[in-house]
């Protein structure tokens, strides 16, 4: 990937980064979590085309959405039980 196109690169890493960062509050836990993205995007590593390689960042970006999702879910549920008896 790195003979291709350097900001697809650039890409790549920041959105790992950001999946990494999520990471650190799942709820089974980082080490849990990490091995799990380091295998799917090294899953990924032999893509070659552009195009492939987009797609599989916008599938990384989905799953980033959906993380903050259950995240924004666990907080509201937790504030929920919190506060429902008032």
């Amino acid at each position: 990937m790195s003979a291709l196109n350097p900001e697809l690169r650039r890409q790549v890493i920041a959105i790992y980064k950001e999946l990494l960062n999520l990471g650190r509050d799942y709820p089974q836990g980082f080490a849990y979590f990490r091995p799990r993205l380091h295998k799917a995007f090294m899953g990924n590593a032999h893509l070659r085309d552009e195009e492939a390689i987009r797609s599989a960042i916008r599938r990384a970006d989905f799953v980033k959405k959906e993380i903050e999702a259950l995240y924004y879910l666990k907080r509201y549920r937790t504030l929920r039980k919190r506060y429902d008896g008032v």
